[in-house]
């Protein structure tokens, strides 16, 4: 279904002793398009979350990472979701569309609850201003979603239905060419990652804890049955571009536990987890440096909790882990925001942005290696619930 397009409103960059308001977007060729997905619905009042009443429009913060400092280029209307882990947004190889997944929608018979959504946008990223030219629907609750190496499949991960769909690309169109079925309904796909050979992919299920493999051969994406066990709630993964390792977290019981990030040897046939390290309350977001020598995780580090509950603390974390052969090394840590969610990198591996929904924000920081450093924040216009690159 054809949707009309979405006018861009301007934001932004508050950074020290710095301010910049978003612009056109500059060329492809210069910049590298992060892209934001931001929640209206949910809000999070001393660990509680709420629904909002009459909440402001879901949206996309569109930002240029290949400057220094990162910088907004404007703002498009589209449903987002914090239900779900936080790469619920995919950009194209060519950074000509991206795309946003929405896992839940305000209940139409109840506006003070929420109910799961179907649906997968489609945003034009060359158009003039950027706009929403398609919406497409999916399987329910849909969680994950990534394009192929070569762009021209997409996998859905439907956290509703157990299910994973695909998709076709074409240009800017996409379109729905069937579903496969991982465990029952309540199996909990969550996230789908692609190898860099797009020979095969990787699904967690947070439901029944296990890790999918997924062969796929052009548009024939199969369950092969082989799976791998982690721990509790497997939620988000990255591969590195390597394609030698993966890793994952593990969001545990949510009780305050000290929960889990596991690194997954591709390497082996079938793949195997080789290494677990503890990181603290519910790790949310992963994702691999460019060159594959690190890892970013989010940690909510009980951020999102009562400020009278015994785990609460007033911070999340990023931690970025060095990846030794197929050992996980911490090399450094920055607290954030909390609540946090979605993380990714520049190009060249020097800065990172890392979500905070409660904040409604993105921490801008440095890492040259040995130190992490928070260096700037950027607003959004809504909880920060997701965030991609293209990821080559």
């Amino acid at each position: 279904m054809k949707i009309g397009a979405q006018r861009i409103s301007c934001s932004v960059l508050v950074l020290p002793a710095l301010c910049l308001t978003a612009v056109a977007l500059v060329s492809p060729a210069l910049a590298q398009i992060a892209v934001s997905a931001n929640d209206n619905k949910v809000v999070n009042i001393d660990g509680v979350n709420k629904i909002v009443e009459n909440p402001a429009p879901d949206n996309a913060t569109i930002i240029d990472l290949g400057v220094s400092p990162p910088k907004v280029l404007g703002q498009v209307d589209v449903p987002a979701s914090v239900v779900g882990p936080p790469q619920s947004v995919a950009i194209a190889p060519d950074e000509s569309i991206a795309l946003v997944v929405a896992s839940t929608k305000i209940d139409p018979a109840d506006p003070k609850k929420t109910v799961p959504d179907n649906k997968l946008s489609v945003i034009d990223l060359k158009a003039s201003p950027p706009a929403v030219i398609a919406t497409v629907e999916v399987g329910v609750s849909p969680a994950g979603v990534s394009f192929s190496p070569d762009g021209k499949l997409v996998l859905v991960a439907n956290r509703g239905d157990g299910t994973v769909s695909i998709l076709t690309v074409a240009g800017k169109t996409l379109t729905l060419v069937g579903k496969i079925a991982l465990g029952d309904a309540k199996s909990g796909p969550c996230h789908v990652a692609f190898t860099p050979d797009g020979k095969q992919a990787l699904v967690t299920r947070d439901g029944d804890h296990r890790i999918s493999v997924l062969s796929v051969d052009g548009t024939k994406v199969e369950d092969t049955k082989a799976y791998m066990v982690a721990g509790i709630r497997p939620y988000s993964i990255s591969i590195s571009s390597k394609g030698d390792v993966a890793v994952l977290t593990n969001q545990g019981g949510g009780q305050g536990d000290t929960d889990i990030v596991s690194l997954i040897d591709l390497k082996k046939n079938p793949p195997r987890i080789v290494d677990t390290v503890s990181v603290g309350q519910i790790p949310e977001g992963a994702t691999m440096s460019p060159d594959g020598s690190h890892v970013a995780i989010t940690i909510q580090n009980g951020s999102n909790r009562p400020k009278t509950h015994q785990a609460y603390n007033d911070h999340g974390l990023v931690m970025v882990y060095r990846i030794e052969g197929t050992k996980l090394a911490l090399a450094a840590q920055a607290k954030v925001g909390g609540w946090g969610q979605g993380v990714v990198w520049s190009k060249d591996g020097k800065t990172l942005l890392a979500q905070s929904m409660l904040d409604k924000s993105l921490d801008v920081l440095s890492f040259d290696g040995k130190q992490l450093q928070v260096v700037g924040k950027i607003k959004v216009p809504g909880g920060a619930a997701g965030m991609r690159t293209v990821e080559k």
